[in-house]
């Protein structure tokens, strides 16, 4: 939607076909891919400053990734390593893309920060 009605988009996500295919289909509206895990501060950082060094600014942060939790299976039989997994993704990876772009738009004095979740 983004890029339909102009908007340059950095499509960052780990996963790396889907990303590169899906910014191949929006190439002629100046869509590029970046692999990023937005569980990593790293990756959430260096995708805000690629964004930044391609564009000039970073007008738009949407924080859209979501995973969940084991299907079919009871509370008692959930690992915690599954849990902290759900945790990383869907809380933490939202906490660092705001941080990130905060850092980048609050001195601009511009930009918009987008959050989806669902439970």
């Amino acid at each position: 939607l983004f890029a339909k009605h102009g908007a340059k988009v950095i499509i960052a996500d780990i996963q790396d076909n889907l990303g590169h295919a899906l910014s191949k289909d929006l190439e002629k509206t100046s869509a590029s891919f970046l692999h990023c895990n937005v569980t990593s501060e790293k990756d959430i950082k260096d995708a805000v400053d690629f964004a930044v060094s391609k564009y000039g600014k970073l007008d738009i942060m949407f924080n859209n990734a979501g995973i969940p939790g084991p299907y079919n299976q009871s509370i008692m039989d959930t690992k915690k390593a599954q849990f902290e997994e759900v945790i990383g993704v869907n809380l933490i990876g939202p906490f660092l893309g705001t941080k990130h772009a905060a850092r980048v738009m609050v001195p601009a004095q511009q930009g918009s920060i987008i959050t989806t979740a669902s439970v």
